[in-house]
């Protein structure tokens, strides 16, 4: 058993206490400056704001102002930051870990560095300090009230140690979190970041289909066809990453679990209605969208890669759709005719 802290109070973050709690370990929660309203309301009810479950029984919950007190003493520190909170969990929770503290975070994403090159946060923590902190994450197909509600999923958890790893999956471990371990963190972590930018482009075939049937019947025939596409691309995306292309089970599991449980299947639904982006992102005004980050920066180093001659436009359809529409303010316009292939 160990002390695990952690540092952002939101959904993914608490939910992942739920494994933990399961195996005895001692839970702190610590919210962000963002998280205030939700630290008060389970240290009052015992009940997580968002994620709108009953959070296990024992765990301490702090404001960010007493930070120190819930690190002092920890095993290990997850990070439960969004890919907004990137910056501000590099300037302001990094200097603080002592070099002794694996951290885990389960925060997806990526950074483009320019000239086509994308790397997972991990290997953005590593740079942007001299300590020899030990940064894993965690990637794969979990939605956070799921996780919450003990449904069985598969995990895996990422990092440069192996037998680190082993005992961060030992405290996380139960008959409803499985837990694979990899080394190759670019893979894991590319793979599940993508997911976020093509499970936008996927559920704008359920938007399409709630415009012309009305929003009580899906067509399945469209969603099938995008991701399928996204599916292909992303395959093309790990290789450029310079990922292990196994790594695509985890990608196209995550985009699964996204399109039919996440929050960006709801602004991807709207877009393919016809709404514009910008009303969308009004609609949906205080939801967390890092699918939103993840398609820009993937679009972007894309494009340096096509000017570049490393890539051709007619390799990224989707992806290059799904730009045009939160970038370039278009409306949707499947392009579907790129996607067909001919193989000899």
């Amino acid at each position: 058993m160990a002390v695990i802290t952690v540092i952002g109070a939101g959904m993914m973050g608490s939910a992942i206490t739920f494994p933990a709690a399961d195996n005895g370990n001692t839970i702190r929660i610590v919210g962000t400056p963002l998280d205030r309203e939700i630290i008060d309301h389970a240290r009052a009810t015992g009940k997580h704001l968002t994620l709108k479950r009953k959070m296990p029984a024992g765990i301490t919950y702090y404001q960010y102002e007493e930070f120190a007190e819930a690190l002092a003493g920890a095993d290990l520190l997850i990070g439960g930051v969004s890919s907004f909170g990137l910056d501000w969990f590099i300037e302001n929770v990094i200097p603080v870990i002592p070099e002794e503290l694996p951290v885990l975070s389960i925060t997806k994403g990526m950074v483009h560095l320019g000239a086509g090159k994308l790397i997972s946060y991990p290997e953005v923590y590593r740079a942007k300090t001299d300590k020899k902190i030990s940064f894993n994450a965690v990637g794969g197909p979990c939605t956070s009230y799921e996780l919450a509600d003990h449904d069985p999923t598969e995990v895996t958890f990422c990092g440069e140690n192996i037998e680190q790893l082993r005992w961060i999956r030992s405290l996380f471990e139960t008959d409803y979190y499985h837990v694979s371990l990899s080394t190759d963190v670019r893979g894991v972590e590319c793979a599940v970041a993508l997911k976020n930018a093509y499970a936008l482009g996927v559920s704008l075939a359920i938007g399409m289909s709630y415009k012309r049937e009305g929003r009580q019947f899906e067509h399945y025939n469209s969603q099938a066809a995008l991701f399928g596409q996204a599916v292909k691309e992303m395959i093309r995306l790990l290789d450029i990453c310079e990922g292990g292309p196994e790594n695509i089970t985890l990608g196209a599991g995550d985009l699964y679990v996204t399109v039919f449980g996440g929050r960006t299947r709801r602004i991807g639904t709207l877009l393919g209605e016809g709404m514009s982006f910008d009303d969308a992102m009004e609609t949906l005004k205080g939801v967390t969208l890092e699918s939103i980050v993840i398609a820009g920066r993937t679009a972007e180093a894309v494009k340096e890669l096509i000017a570049a001659g490393k890539a051709t436009k007619e390799q990224f359809p989707l992806l290059l759709h799904i730009d045009e529409l939160i970038s370039h303010g278009k409306t949707v316009n499947i392009p579907w005719d790129a996607f067909e292939t001919e193989k000899f």
